[in-house]
């Protein structure tokens, strides 16, 4: 048996989770701090409690993000991520989904990114193995997409 060798497309989308106060706007802050350090998101997701809400976000330079997180004192964690390029997400989302089931990935979880100027869709997922749902989504045929091509 022969070593397989994966071919490396680039680095993996990096989210970064942030714990905010449930306040009338810490997430407006939190924002603009992004913006006036010449960053975008691309890619936004809450889930909220009582008196905290939990912010996953999708940027342009994430690691640039994250020093500056660290510098301010701002906790955060980080975890990869599978993004994927969809035409028609109607039609592509349950192919994506039942690719991962058949090779018994778990998703996590999952949310969609803001939109993109080639018009195509784009579905964040969180699986239990990145590297192993990266590789079925893409020997499917399926458009999986690194760091470098959601960065502006």
């Amino acid at each position: 048996m022969s070593d397989v060798i994966i071919k490396k497309e680039g680095d993996p989308v990096i989210q970064i989770s942030v714990m905010l106060q449930n306040r009338v706007g810490s997430l407006s802050s939190l924002l603009k701090m992004i913006k006036q350090h010449g960053e975008e998101v691309v890619g936004f997701s809450m889930q909220d409690a009582k008196d905290a809400t939990i912010v996953r976000l999708i940027l342009t330079d994430p690691e640039k993000i994250r020093r500056i997180f660290q510098e301010k004192g701002i906790p955060h964690t980080t975890c990869r991520m599978v993004v994927v390029a969809m035409r028609d997400p109607s039609v592509e989302m349950e192919k994506c989904l039942q690719i991962l089931h058949s090779g018994e990935t778990n998703v996590d979880f999952a949310y969609t990114l803001l939109s993109q100027p080639n018009g195509k869709s784009l579905l964040a997922f969180h699986l239990c193995d990145h590297e192993f749902g990266s590789e079925i989504l893409r020997g499917s045929g399926i458009k999986v997409l690194y760091q470098q091509d959601i960065s502006r």
